[in-house]
C-alpha cells in the first residue's frame, strides 16, 4: 500500500493553527506527542513530527512525570498586568465613536498620538502609540485616513482630470 501524502504544504500551517486555538486542542496535541514518546520515539523526532520546539515536548515529559495528565492541561500564562481599568477601557471605546474635537483635541481622525495623548491627559497612563494602535485593532477599529483637499482647486478642472469622472 503506497503511503497517504496531503498535497498542500500550507495544510500542515493550517492544522498547527487549528491546534493552537483551543485549550482542549492543545491538551490533545500534547497527549499526542506523549504516546509517541510512549512507543519510544525521542523528543527531537516528536518535535519534527509534531512541529514543536524539542524543549517544549521535553517540557511536557517532565510535567507528565511530576503532575500525571493535570500537567498536561493548560495553565494562566503569566503576563504584564493591563494598564488600563475596565472601567477605563470602556470609556475610552464610548469616546472613540466620537470624533477626537468632542474630547478636546484638533483632527478629524484618531489615530495612535492623539490616542495616547488623550490617555495621559485623562488618566495620567504613558501609553506608547503601538500599544493605543494595538488597542484600535482590539476594538475593532481601523484607520480611515481623510483625502486630502487641495487648497484653490478648480472643482471643474478636478472633476475632469479624475479617472472615474462622468464627462458629457
Amino acid at each position: 500500500m503506497r503511503p497517504l501524502t496531503l498535497s498542500a504544504p500550507t495544510v500542515v500551517l493550517s492544522l498547527q493553527d487549528e491546534i493552537r486555538r483551543s485549550p482542549e486542542a492543545r491538551y490533545d496535541h500534547r497527549l499526542h506527542g506523549l504516546l509517541l514518546i510512549a512507543h519510544g520515539v525521542s523528543c527531537p523526532e516528536v518535535a519534527a513530527i509534531l512541529g514543536d520546539a524539542p524543549r517544549t515536548v521535553q517540557y511536557w515529559v517532565h510535567r507528565f512525570e511530576q503532575d500525571g495528565l493535570q500537567g498536561l492541561t493548560e495553565h494562566d500564562r503569566p503576563g504584564r498586568p493591563a494598564r488600563l481599568s475596565a472601567t477605563q477601557r470602556a470609556h475610552l471605546e464610548r469616546v472613540l465613536r466620537r470624533p477626537p474635537a468632542a474630547a478636546g483635541f484638533a483632527g478629524a481622525i484618531w489615530d495612535g498620538k492623539t490616542l495616547a495623548a488623550y490617555v495621559e491627559r485623562r488618566f495620567h497612563l504613558a501609553l506608547g502609540v503601538r500599544q493605543c494602535q494595538r488597542l484600535f485593532r482590539h476594538w475593532g477599529f481601523r484607520l480611515r485616513k481623510p483625502r486630502p483637499v487641495i487648497a484653490q482647486a478648480d472643482p471643474e478642472r478636478h472633476g475632469a482630470a479624475k479617472k472615474n469622472s462622468r464627462r458629457s
